[in-house]
């Protein structure tokens, strides 16, 4: 069984790191937003009253993974590459996907998935007044299936 790190007799640290070589590391994360059709389609035509929601989802994406390390105690700031966030869009979700890129002793995607969330929780943010119901509710809004589907470590592959 595997130990955890982060923990030791005398409590919490942040694992140490300087031992290791700097390396790529790359690391996919995706996720889903469900919402009404109706919403998918306001976002889809740019009639949010809140504005363009991908644009701005792309951009907290991104600037949470700058944060990730302010964010979650101990995690290592790292010195990112790239970050790119994408989105597709179904019927009733819009799913988006983060890579991170960087050149470095620890991975990166504790940062994909706050890219990720964040993406997902600012399209939530953007466009929660269509979403609510008369009681002000979210029965059909929900973010789900949050994952790391790509963690690489080595030469850079692309």
């Amino acid at each position: 069984m595997k130990e955890l790190t982060h923990v030791d007799e005398r409590g919490v640290k942040m694992v140490e790191i300087g031992h290791k070589d700097v390396v790529f590391r790359r690391a996919v994360a995706r996720g889903r937003i469900k919402l009404k059709p109706e919403t998918i389609r306001l976002i889809l035509e740019g009639k949010t009253k809140k504005g363009n929601v991908i644009a701005t989802a792309q951009i907290a994406g991104i600037l949470a993974v700058k944060k990730t390390s302010e964010l979650i105690p101990l995690c290592h700031p790292i010195p990112l590459t790239g970050v790119d966030i994408s989105f597709e869009f179904g019927e009733d979700y819009v799913e988006a996907v983060c890579e991170v890129r960087a050149y470095y002793k620890t991975g990166v995607e504790m940062e994909a998935l706050t890219g990720v969330t964040v993406a997902l929780l600012t399209i939530w943010d953007m466009v929660k007044a269509v979403e609510k119901d008369e009681r002000g509710q979210y029965p059909n809004t929900r973010i789900e299936g949050i994952e790391v589907i790509v963690k690489e470590k080595g030469e850079y592959i692309r």
